[in-house]
Order: C-alpha cells, then structure tokens, then sequence
C-alpha cells in the first residue's frame, strides 16, 4: 500500500492589515476502506481566534475558523500523510444488475441517490442531453462500462483542458460549446451528461498523484483536482476523471464529495476592507510519495 504525502499551502496577500471573516477549510482527505489518514495537521497564520471541526451534510471533514486579528497576510498549510490503496481496475460482470443501459437503482435505495440522478442546470434546447445519447448504441441495450468509459476518454480527447483564474465553476454549455474548460468543469459537465441518461452522478474534490516521468500525461496537478463518482447497483460509488482518463482511484486522492461543485470548495472566506486592499493568491500543492522520498534520502 503505497503511502503518500500531501502538502498544501495557500497564502492570501494583501496591500494592508485587513480583518478577516469566518473560513471555511476542506482539505483533509476523506477515510474510506481505500484510503487511509494516517497523519494530518493543520496550521493557520495568523492564528485563528478559534478553529472547530464538522462533517457537513455528506459527510466530509470541514474546519471552520474564526479571527480576532488583522494582518497583510494569511496563510493555510495543510499536511496529510494517506495510506492509498487503489482497488483493481474497475469492471462489471454479466451477472451485475447495471451490466447492461439502461437499468434501474433498487427501490431502497433511489430515494437517497435521487439528488444525485436529477439534473442541476438548464439545457433548454436539449443540447447536453443530446450530447450524453451520442454513447448509447443505436439498438439498446448498451454496456454500461462501455457508456462511462468512453464518455470518460471522449472528453479527455475532445476537449481542451485550460485553466481558468475566474472563480466558480462555468456552466455545462459553456463547457460544451467552448469544448475547453478546468478539472472542476470537466467534471461538471460529465455529471450534468449522466444525470440526464438517469445515472446517478457526484462531483469530487482532491488531489492528483503525479507519477515520476511524464509517460501519464496527466494534467491538474500542482493544485486541487475534481472529478466523478458514479454510483451503480452492486458496485458502489466508481470513480471517473474525464480530464485525465482515469477509471477508479488510481492516483487520485478523494477529499470531498457534493451534489454541486459550490459545495466542495476547498478553501472559502472574506476578508473585511477595501476591494483595492486585496493583492493576490499563491497555492502551492505537492503530492509527494513517502516511499520514494525515503529511497532517494537512503541514496544520497
């Protein structure tokens, strides 16, 4: 089980001391037979008056802090070292009840994955929907794997990853019409796709594991990641990454699960003063392997 350590600062710059209002962190990453929190600390400057944590409404680990004083800096460093343990390359046998599209989600439990199932955003002219059947075969019924999988890669190969310094998160139709967009509007738009073939859908917030050597060609690392999980009768919550063309959680390290985006924000608060008082954001985020850093010290 490889054993990874995630180092996150974000640092808030401004031209004056400003006070500031109630933050809210979610950078902890979340525990799960797959992954395992064997260390994580936490460390804020100025300190804050007070810092309390909660699971929010899906159960993510959120800390909440509060301040007393004014400074021309703040600055959030979070460090967690994780027992990853990605399980085998995800697939479906005959004899699973979702092998085939379309399929139904048992009576017990529609009535909780119906937030998951029901779109969030308008397509007025069916233009998303339309998008989503182009992976169903033309004479149902079709492999579900085949659906999630090459919706997957579609985007990865389609689409033209970009970042974007504006905050949120752009509509489904913009990412569709501009065919290019971030992680979080990747992910966005394929669980947007999904909800509307009545696939149940969540977005995610984590990190990315970059491995040594470029032979992945990821993109996304060096800051907070997002993609999907889908949820299928009798396997469970799958991940997709369609920025990447993962499938599971192959080097991908969850932190948050939501129905929308706007509530897996990693890093959410106010400062009190001036609009022109603010300067800039720097983030600086490395996902380093434990195994390795010790081999490289043995080595040196």
């Amino acid at each position: 089980m490889p054993l990874l350590t995630i180092h996150h600062k974000t640092v808030y710059r401004y031209a004056r001391p400003v006070a500031f209002g109630e933050h809210r962190i979610m950078l902890r990453p979340r525990d799960g037979h797959d992954l395992r929190v064997l260390d994580s600390a936490l460390v804020i400057d100025p300190q804050p008056m007070s810092l309390r944590w909660i699971h929010d409404v899906f159960g993510n680990s959120v800390a909440i802090a509060a301040f007393d004083e004014r400074a021309d800096t703040l600055s959030f460093v979070s460090t967690a070292t994780v027992e990853h343990n990605p399980a085998d390359r995800f697939a479906l046998t005959p004899d699973d009840p979702a092998y085939f599209y379309p399929f139904l989600y048992d009576d017990e439990e529609f009535p909780d994955l119906q937030q998951f199932i029901t779109p969030q955003y308008g397509d007025p002219n069916g233009e998303l929907s339309a998008w989503a059947r182009r992976f169903l075969d033309v004479e149902a019924p079709t492999l579900t794997f085949k659906i999630l999988s090459d919706m997957t890669h579609g985007i990865r190969e389609a689409f033209s990853y970009r970042k974007r310094y504006e905050q949120g998160t752009q509509h489904p139709l913009d990412t569709l019409r501009t065919k290019s967009g971030t992680c979080r509007d990747y992910a966005l738009f394929m669980i947007e796709a999904l909800r509307r073939l009545g696939i149940a859908a969540r977005f995610v917030s984590g990190y990315l594991a970059m491995p040594p050597g470029s032979a992945h060609g990821y993109v996304g690392g060096g800051s907070t990641h997002a993609w999907v999980q889908v949820y299928l009768p009798s396997a469970g919550w799958i991940e997709f990454d369609p920025t990447n063309g993962i499938v599971g959680t192959r080097d991908l390290i969850r932190v948050a699960v939501a129905r929308d985006p706007r509530q897996a924000i990693p890093l959410h608060g106010v400062y009190l003063g001036a609009a022109d008082a603010y300067l800039a954001m720097d983030v600086d985020i490395k996902v380093v392997s434990v195994g390795e850093s010790m081999a490289e010290r043995e080595t040196a």
